[in-house]
């Protein structure tokens, strides 16, 4: 038992040297980003597990900019792709360019390749399209012609759909969602938060990121998260929450006829994925209920599908998750 309780030690204090960075990354992207500290946590909990975001949010929340800023400060390639009912698989992964003087096809890469791709307004461009950028997102490579190169490390996608217009958009199939690793909800900011964007954005100068990470620290980061130890009990927590989901009634859940599919099997290890991160950035050495928690929205509410009675009804999968957590017994 010391053992263990000595090796958690030894990586809680990993962890925290480690964190050090991105303390520092956390800080300089404040210097631009007002508030949005639940997107910004996200974000690097994508960056540290190689989760790709999908965001909802209405326009305007200053989502383009924050990934851009995450992009400056870790001296990574930004690349903002907008979708559009016109694109073409080749408009993300690039083509073959033909030269007459000596006969041969030389690959122009596309958009994709870039450490941090912001898809804005996935939803608006044909399966076609975003079946290539969810392939790219899945293998973390791209075929132009006959050859396969491999995407730059990190690579992030985050991709945004706006969840007001919903006229002329192309909605994502269930099992391209499921490859999002957490589908974020971005509110409004506060009033104080509002008034605070005003000082800093209209002023003549606005402020730009430093890059203050490199992609060696991260990378160190990353090995120091995952070395965070994980309960068996954690690990079981998880797999109930997931049950839950499929099979109510083993749980006393009341969820009749509103859930049609639940949640798969990648949401199990993305609960427990990315509650290390969330460990990780809270600086300890373990995971806990608590992290298992601060994430199972962000991982379950694009995994299950609701049947239409549950849509009639006005329930969100945001409800039905809140439900399975009630339900579920904490370890």
């Amino acid at each position: 038992m010391g053992e263990s309780v000595q090796s958690v030690q030894e990586v809680q204090d990993r962890v925290q040297r480690e964190g050090a960075a991105l303390e520092q990354l956390f800080g300089e992207i404040r210097r631009v980003i007002v508030g949005q500290k639940y997107l910004l946590e996200r974000m690097v909990i994508g960056l540290l597990t190689r989760g790709h975001l999908l965001l909802e949010g209405v326009p305007g929340l200053a989502k383009t900019l924050a990934v851009r800023s995450m992009a400056g400060a870790v001296h990574g390639s930004f690349r903002r792709i907008q979708f559009t009912p016109d694109l073409l698989p080749a408009d993300l992964t690039g083509t073959l360019i033909y030269n007459q003087k000596d006969g041969t096809f030389t690959p122009r890469k596309g958009p994709l390749f870039a450490n941090f791709v912001l898809a804005d307004e996935i939803n608006r461009a044909p399966a076609k399209v975003q079946s290539a950028l969810l392939e790219a997102m899945q293998e973390r490579q791209v075929t132009i012609g006959d050859t396969t190169y491999p995407l730059p490390s990190p690579f992030l996608v985050l991709a945004t759909q706006n969840p007001i217009e919903q006229e002329g958009t192309y909605p994502l199939p269930e099992a391209q969602v499921d490859r999002f690793l957490l589908k974020l909800k971005v509110d409004y900011p506060s009033a104080e938060e509002e008034r605070l964007v005003l000082d800093r954005m209209s002023g003549s100068t606005i402020p730009e990121v430093r890059p203050v990470v490199t992609l060696d620290d991260l990378e160190r980061a990353r090995a120091a998260m995952h070395a965070i130890y994980v309960d068996d009990r954690i690990k079981d927590y998880a797999v109930r929450l997931v049950h839950a989901t499929r099979r109510p009634k083993e749980f006393k859940l009341d969820l009749e006829g509103l859930v049609q599919y639940g949640a798969s099997p990648r949401a199990t290890l993305a609960l427990v994925v990315a509650g290390r991160a969330h460990a990780f950035l809270r600086g300890r050495g373990f995971v806990s209920p608590e992290d298992i928690k601060a994430v199972g929205h962000d991982v379950l509410r694009h995994r299950l599908i609701l049947s239409f009675e549950a849509e009639a009804e006005s329930v969100t999968p945001d409800e039905v998750v809140q439900r399975v957590f009630d339900a579920v017994e904490v370890p």
